[in-house]
């Protein structure tokens, strides 16, 4: 086993979900995953925790939901899994990322409005998210098997905390602020942040953060105006999207458009009322992830990058007792900021074309 998979599972346990003895922990394992399974389960048992172990396939998925009726419910069980859990591990690692391109958009929809409340439960938990790179990852990202091993090391295995006490300089920032601006040749958006939180998204539950790779600050936006286009190309339930753009107005889409399969856009948007709304603000931060692998986890992570999420807003952002924005989908979008661009909060000018005002080389207007 390559040394790098027990250093994954190190900082996954260690560092983002904080594993401690006694702990009850559930693992998804995806197919490809196993040797990062493996390597995870070496560290629960020298921690002396209590791992349950579940299998995760996009195939076994799609043969469910092709033969399904559509009236889905949430299975007791699984709910009851979950509940119990502290922790609760996703260790991605899919053959083949296309794998429910043929499942009708109204059965997905339907599937994900059931399983609300199973959501709901694991984000109860001490949850991270991870990913194992595979041949299949490494093919949708255009890579060799090896250089995308190379690249998902270099995003994981970070000085994290030297990260996260840059990414407080942002986080700051957002909080002492009202309203953010993002400005660029096909963009020109603004949105309130009043009475938000941002979380310093450094890949530990210590921080909120439940990704791994992390290395963002995010925030939960409302009252959004204007237009944006979302020019990173990605792959939304097995269909790829490109050239993203949806217009608001009042705090919600009222058009929406792609250069490919826009009703992928349509079936989020039209998805419930909270489809309609940003629940995340998201500015790249990691720039140990250098180039776009149609990965979401990765992607939106990337430095000079800002994304933006239609529907749930995180807990972590909101005043307590207010739910912010509700929804059965959080679908991110994401935007080079590298070009000609700004990030703006309160008129003055945060980002400019991809580097901070605090990095070397920003420049002055």
């Amino acid at each position: 086993m390559d040394d790098r998979v027990r250093e994954h599972a190190a900082v996954l346990v260690d560092w983002s979900a904080r594993i401690e003895e006694g702990d009850d922990v559930v693992v998804s394992v995806a197919h490809d995953a196993h040797d990062l399974g493996v390597a995870v389960a070496e560290k629960l048992g020298e921690i002396g925790a209590n791992p349950v172990y579940t299998y995760s396939s996009g195939e076994v998925s799609r043969a469910y939901l092709q033969a399904h009726d559509g009236g889905f419910e949430v299975g007791e069980h699984e709910r009851g899994l979950i509940e119990s859990a502290d922790a609760y591990l996703t260790l991605g690692g899919s053959r083949n990322t296309a794998a429910a391109a043929d499942v009708p958009g109204d059965t997905l929809a339907a599937y994900r409005a059931a399983r609300t409340e199973i959501g709901e439960a694991r984000m109860e938990t001490d949850w991270v998210s991870t990913v194992h790179p595979t041949r299949a990852l490494a093919q949708a990202a255009g890579m060799a098997y090896e250089e995308y091993a190379d690249f998902v090391y270099d995003a994981v295995l970070r000085d994290w905390e030297a990260l996260a006490e840059e990414m407080e300089r942002l986080k700051r920032v957002l909080d002492e602020g009202s309203e953010v601006s993002i400005e660029n040749e096909r963009t020109d958006l603004t949105m309130s942040i009043d009475g938000r939180t941002a979380v310093n998204s450094c890949a530990s539950v210590a921080y909120d953060s439940h990704n791994l790779p992390s290395g963002e600050v995010f925030t939960a936006p409302y009252d959004t105006e204007g237009e944006v286009v979302f020019d990173v190309p990605m792959t939304v339930d097995g269909r790829r999207v490109q050239d993203v753009r949806l217009v608001f107005e009042g705090g919600e889409v009222v058009e929406y458009g792609a250069s490919m399969n826009e009703d992928v856009i349509e079936e989020v948007v039209e998805l419930d009322d909270g489809s309609r709304r940003l629940g995340e603000l998201g500015i790249g931060m990691n720039r140990g992830i250098d180039r776009y692998t149609d990965s979401i986890l990765f992607d939106e992570k990337m430095a000079e990058t800002v994304h933006l999420a239609l529907g749930r807003a995180y807990d972590a952002c909101l005043p307590d007792g207010e739910s912010g924005n509700d929804s059965a989908v959080h679908q991110d979008f994401i935007a080079d900021m590298s070009g000609e661009s700004k990030l703006v909060v309160d008129g003055e000018v945060v980002q400019r074309n991809g580097t901070f005002r605090w990095e070397d080389g920003f420049e002055e207007a």
